[in-house]
């Protein structure tokens, strides 16, 4: 874990909201020179603690406002199994985020589709056709509640 003063947590919750804010306006924000600023920046970014820029897309905008969270159990636990199913789900459509679990499961994915109809084809097509599928448990999203993607700095 990387040691954070105040003034590094203050940039990176700045940053956290507006990403697109220049180092002239994040400086003034800090109280902290341009130059003072931008080097705590490219440290931050090089230990990591910033791992980059994203422009946050909206959903239903795109087409794409269903969210399906799908369990997905293996015919084994062999590494090679692993590695094959987790190098496969990397170019799967929709798959937005796969995190390997304990539990009853062995994947947790967050599919996005634009319907009923567009899930199905992902499930049929894709995801059954994934490596070592045994087992596939969808379950839709019925609303969202809250979707955070800024952490709180301590």
């Amino acid at each position: 874990m990387i040691e954070l003063d105040e003034t590094d947590r203050w940039i990176v919750g700045l940053l956290q909201g507006d990403g697109r804010m220049t180092n002239a306006e994040l400086a003034v924000r800090v109280h902290r020179s341009e130059s003072a600023c931008l080097r705590r920046v490219r440290r931050l970014e090089n230990e990591g603690v910033i791992e980059g820029y994203v422009a946050l897309v909206g959903q239903a905008a795109i087409g794409r406002p269903v969210d399906i969270f799908v369990e997905i159990s293996l015919s084994g636990q062999s590494e090679r199994l692993l590695d094959a199913f987790e190098a496969a789900v990397l170019n799967c459509p929709g798959v937005m985020a796969c995190h390997l679990m304990s539990g009853d499961a062995d994947y947790l994915l967050h599919v996005v589709a634009a319907d009923t109809a567009d899930y199905e084809r992902i499930h049929r097509r894709e995801l059954s056709a994934l490596p070592g599928v045994s087992r596939i448990r969808s379950s839709f999203a019925l609303r969202t509640v809250c979707k955070k993607t800024a952490f709180e700095l301590d």
